[in-house]
C-alpha cells in the first residue's frame, strides 16, 4: 500500500494545497445551496427558469476555463522552474483570451438567448407554466451577463496565482464573495431592510455584485505583492508575448479550449433530452446538482492539487517523484469522494423538502442524488485522470478522452433514449452515468503507461 498511500510530510503539503480550494469551493458551494434554496422559496418556475440560464452560462464558465487551462500548464511548469518571465507572458497570453471569450459569450446570449432557453422548455406531466419560466430566465440572464467581465478577470488572476502555489488569496476572495452574495440575496430576493422584492432579478443583482467584490480583491492583492508575485511587476508593462511561446501554447491549449467548449456543450445537450420527460425534471436537477456540487468539492480540490503539485515537479524535471506524487493523489481523491458518497445517498431525501415545490420534484431529485452518490468514485477517478493528462501537456488525449468519447457515445445514446423510448427519466440518469465505467478503464491505462510524463518548459527561454 506504500504505493498509494504518503507520508506525513506527503499529506502536509496536498492539505496545504488542497484545504484553501475545499474551503473556498465548500462555502461557496453551501452559500449557493442557500441562494437556490432562497429562489425554490419563492417558487417551482423561477427556480427552473434561473436553472435553465445557468445551464447555459456552464457552457460559457467551463470554455473560459478550458482557454485559460492551455496557458494554465506552462505557468505552473514555469513557477516550477523559477522562470518570472514565462509566467508573466502566460498571464498576458490568458487575459487576451478570457477577454476574447467573455465578449463572445456575452454577443451569443444576447442574440440567441431566448432560443436557447426555449430549447428546456417541456410541460410534459407538470404543473409549471413554460411562459412564466421563460420570463423569469429572460430577467436572471439580462442581469448575469453584466456579471461576465469581473468574473473573466477574477479567473484570469486566481487561475495564475494557484498555479503559482498561491492558493489562499483566491479562497480569502471567494469567501468575501460568497458572504456578500448571501447578504445581498436575502435582502434583496424578499425585499427585507426596506429594499423592493426583486425575486430572480434580486439574485442576478447580487451575484453580479459580488463578482465585483471578489475580483477586485484578487487583482489589488496581487498588483500589492510583487515582492511575493515577481511576474505581476511589470505584466501590463508590455503586451509582447514571444511567438513561439504562442505557438506551443496554442498547440497545447486549443484541444483544452475545444474539449471544455464541446463537454459543456454536451452536458447541455445530455440536460436537453433528460428534459423531454418534462419540466418537473428540470427542477429535480436543478436542486439535485446544487446538492451534489457541495459534496463534489473534494474531488475537484484534488484534481487541483494534481495539477499544481504534479505540474510543478515536471517543471523541476522531477518526473519520477511526479508519476508517485499522481499515484497517491488519485488514490487518495477516490477514498475520500467514496466516503462523501455513502453520505450523499444517506441524507438524500432531507434536502428537497427545504424547497417550496411539488412531492414529485422532490422525489426526482432524490433519485437523482443517490445515482450521483454512488457513482461518486468514478467521478473522483475520472477528474484526476483528467488533470494528469492535462498536466502532461497530453492535451489532445484529454480530447479524446472527454469530448470525443461524451459526442461519440453519450449524446447519441441519450438522443435515442429521450425521442424514441418511454425510458423513464431516473433509469435513464442511471444508464447514462454507468457509461462512464468505459472512460475509467481508459483512463487507467493511459495514467499506468505513463504518456503524460513530460518536461514542456525543458527547453523554454
Amino acid at each position: 500500500m506504500r504505493k498509494f498511500i504518503g507520508d506525513k510530510s506527503f499529506y502536509k503539503k496536498v492539505l496545504t494545497v488542497a484545504v484553501p480550494i475545499v474551503v473556498q469551493n465548500g462555502i461557496s458551494n453551501f452559500v449557493s445551496l442557500l441562494d437556490n434554496i432562497m429562489i425554490g422559496r419563492v417558487g417551482t418556475e423561477p427556480m427552473s427558469g434561473v436553472g435553465i440560464v445557468n445551464q447555459l452560462l456552464f457552457v460559457l464558465y467551463l470554455a473560459l476555463f478550458g482557454a485559460l487551462s492551455g496557458p494554465g500548464i506552462f505557468t505552473a511548469q514555469f513557477y516550477g522552474k523559477g522562470d518570472h518571465d514565462g509566467v508573466r507572458h502566460t498571464f498576458r497570453f490568458k487575459l487576451y483570451i478570457g477577454i476574447a471569450i467573455v465578449f463572445a459569450g456575452v454577443a451569443v446570449m444576447l442574440l440567441q438567448g431566448d432560443p436557447l432557453m426555449k430549447l428546456y422548455l417541456h410541460d410534459i406531466d407538470s404543473t409549471q407554466s413554460p411562459e412564466l419560466v421563460m420570463q423569469y430566465g429572460r430577467d436572471y440572464l439580462a442581469i448575469m451577463l453584466i456579471g461576465l467581465i469581473p468574473f473573466g478577470i477574477e479567473e484570469v488572476y486566481a487561475s495564475t496565482l494557484r498555479e503559482c502555489g498561491e492558493t489562499r488569496v483566491p479562497m480569502v476572495a471567494g469567501l468575501v464573495a460568497v458572504f456578500v452574495n448571501l447578504g445581498l440575496n436575502y435582502v434583496l430576493i424578499f425585499g427585507k431592510f426596506g429594499f423592493p422584492r426583486l425575486e430572480v432579478a434580486g439574485a442576478a443583482i447580487a451575484t453580479v455584485i459580488s463578482r465585483f467584490v471578489q475580483a477586485a480583491i484578487v487583482v489589488i492583492w496581487t498588483h500589492a505583492h510583487t515582492v511575493i508575485m515577481r511576474w505581476a511587476k511589470g505584466a501590463y508593462r508590455a503586451f509582447r508575448i514571444p511567438i513561439r511561446l504562442v505557438r506551443r501554447i496554442a498547440v497545447k491549449g486549443f484541444p483544452l479550449m475545444a474539449n471544455e467548449i464541446l463537454w459543456s456543450v454536451g452536458m447541455a445537450i445530455l440536460n436537453q433530452c433528460y428534459s423531454k420527460r418534462g419540466l418537473d425534471v428540470l427542477a429535480g436537477m436543478n436542486i439535485a446538482s446544487t446538492i451534489n456540487n457541495l459534496f463534489n468539492i473534494v474531488f475537484i480540490a484534488m484534481g487541483s492539487a494534481v495539477a499544481i503539485m504534479v505540474g510543478q515537479l515536471l517543471g523541476a524535471g522531477k518526473l519520477e517523484e511526479a508519476r508517485d506524487t499522481d499515484t497517491k493523489l488519485l488514490f487518495a481523491s477516490v477514498v475520500s469522494s467514496a466516503a462523501l458518497g455513502v453520505i450523499l445517498f444517506v441524507l438524500a431525501p432531507l434536502f428537497p423538502e427545504l424547497y417550496n415545490t411539488t412531492d414529485s420534484v422532490k422525489r426526482l431529485a432524490t433519485g437523482f442524488m443517490r445515482i450521483c452518490a454512488v457513482c461518486m468514485p468514478v467521478y473522483a477517478f475520472l477528474h484526476c485522470c483528467y488533470f494528469t493528462l492535462r498536466t502532461g501537456g497530453k492535451t489532445f488525449i484529454t480530447f479524446l478522452f472527454d469530448s470525443a468519447f461524451l459526442w461519440c457515445l453519450s449524446v447519441p445514446l441519450a438522443w435515442i433514449i429521450s425521442r424514441y423510448t418511454g425510458l423513464p427519466v431516473l433509469p435513464f440518469y442511471l444508464c447514462m452515468q454507468s457509461i462512464d465505467l468505459i472512460k475509467c478503464a481508459i483512463g487507467f491505462t493511459l495514467v499506468k503507461k505513463g504518456v503524460w510524463i513530460q518536461n514542456l518548459v525543458k527547453e523554454e527561454q
